[in-house]
């Protein structure tokens, strides 16, 4: 009877650990170059790719500059295998403006797009990210 109890808490325990290993992305930790490209609908001229560093952990896996997401809430969080989303809404001095993301981990890289609307506005903005990871968090 023993042997049957620690067996049946062992597979309890495994498949757990399994659940748990499922839900977090396949990443190396680090410090992150990360390469957002912005697109606009109308706008007559493509704006520069802009670059950031962010040290990514599996605890914080959204990359974000900080100073342009301080009235910002990240909600609705998941990930999937290799994949995260999330949703946002952020308070501006224009009003109200709502985001999605995903973006898929490899490794040491990870691709990405995240969507902001601005209803008061009219706006919607698209962003392609594509980050590289260049060594330790700092």
């Amino acid at each position: 009877m023993k042997n049957i109890t620690a067996l049946i808490i062992l597979t309890l325990c495994l498949s757990v650990s399994a659940l748990y290993a499922g839900s977090v992305p396949d990443i190396n930790e680090g410090q992150y170059e990360i390469t957002t490209k912005m697109e606009m609908p109308g706008m007559p001229v493509a704006m520069p790719p802009q670059k950031h560093t962010q040290c990514i952990t599996k605890k914080d896996l959204i990359p974000q500059k900080t100073e342009e997401t301080k009235d910002c809430v990240i909600t609705d969080k998941k990930t999937s295998g290799n994949t995260v989303s999330w949703k946002s809404e952020c308070k501006t001095e224009a009003g109200t403006s709502n985001g999605t993301g995903k973006i898929t981990y490899k490794k040491d890289t990870f691709q990405g797009e995240f969507t902001i609307t601005m209803p008061q506005m009219n706006m919607k903005m698209t962003s392609t990210m594509s980050g590289r990871r260049i060594g330790p968090c700092k």
